[in-house]
């Protein structure tokens, strides 16, 4: 029995240790805190490890509490749909998911984690809709930049009346239209109320736009670098609220924060030459951020002036160092 309790210890030990200084990989944000109660997945289900797509779509499924360990690469025919009381895990260095990417519909109390979501054409890597307590976090989303803002849509979207989500620690990289919240400016009376969303200690690099945009909700925007977000980092649109502290915007970033309603054309460039103009949101800034070379644009200043629950944030000096060694596949 103390032999058992020493081994148990110094393992606990080494996987402190293994963490990068100055990373806290809990969940904090309005995925945690919320009226409904912590996001906790598949905790006290069952867990089951999955390597074929087949038995991924099936361990997914339903509604019962499930931890799922995925291992390998899953090249998706279909879009993955998973169901309420989830924790979807990549295992080890982080699993594969590619072909298609990932819905949350209508659903409750999932944890998306360690996955690397790669090259999903014709849709978002992953969709959140319709759905409540949500926690995407330490994955890694890639596509391409070059081939314009319509080859790809979204890596992570949350829409229509999602609500009490946590977007953390993830990498996000090479893509045109990041993080989009709420999805159409005519959905006012579907999405006011909801949409509050925690985006925290996440990497953006070579990156266009929406990191994120948000309509009609509020989001809390704090500790993640942006590196090369070329044209517009953080919008808010429509009656939007965020609260942005403690960010830090390094190369070749335009545009830091935006609250003018105008849709850029590098966002939208299908919809008018002059971009598509809706009404300007709110922002509030909190703890100091680094625009680093980039401007920003605060038309209105907003009543979202302090997250609802308790978070730490890094220091601004440390943001950089800290998202880099945090972010991303296998540090879970």
């Amino acid at each position: 029995m103390l032999l058992s309790s020493f081994i148990f210890v110094a393992s606990l030990a080494l996987s402190t240790a293994a963490k990068p200084a100055g990373c806290d990989f809990s969940l904090v944000g309005f995925g945690k805190d919320n009226r409904f109660g912590e996001t906790t997945g598949g905790k006290d289900g069952e867990t089951v490890t999955v390597k074929d797509a087949a038995s991924l779509v099936s361990a997914v499924a339903d509604d019962v509490p499930r931890i799922v360990y995925a291992k390998g690469t899953f090249n998706l025919t279909a879009r993955l749909k998973v169901g309420s009381n989830k924790s979807l895990i990549g295992v080890g260095k982080g699993a594969e998911i590619r072909g298609n990417g990932i819905n949350v519909n209508s659903k409750t109390n999932v944890i998306i984690r360690n996955l690397g979501i790669r090259y999903i054409l014709g849709n978002d890597g992953i969709t959140i809709q319709n759905s409540t307590r949500v926690w995407v976090d330490h994955n890694e989303f890639e596509s391409d930049i070059t081939g314009g803002p319509d080859k790809y849509d979204g890596q992570c979207d949350i829409v229509r009346t999602s609500d009490w989500i946590t977007v953390s620690w993830n990498y996000f990289h090479d893509h045109w239209k990041s993080s989009l919240v709420g999805n159409s400016d005519a959905l006012r009376d579907v999405d006011t109320g909801h949409l509050h969303i925690t985006y925290h200690h996440n990497h953006w690099r070579n990156s266009g736009t929406r990191g994120p945009a948000g309509r009609f909700g509020h989001q809390h925007v704090y500790n993640n670098l942006y590196e090369d977000f070329h044209y517009q980092a953080i919008h808010s649109r429509s009656d939007n609220q965020v609260l942005v502290e403690g960010n830090v915007f390094r190369g070749d970033t335009r545009e830091a924060l935006s609250t003018y309603g105008l849709v850029i054309p590098d966002d939208s460039p299908n919809t008018s030459p002059d971009g598509d103009f809706e009404i300007d949101g709110f922002a509030n800034l909190g703890a100091k951020n680094d625009w680093g070379p980039a401007s920003i644009n605060v038309t209105q200043v907003g009543n979202f002036t302090k997250a609802p629950y308790i978070y730490k944030l890094t220091a601004l000096r440390d943001v950089q160092k800290v998202v880099k060694a945090g972010a991303g596949l296998g540090q879970i």
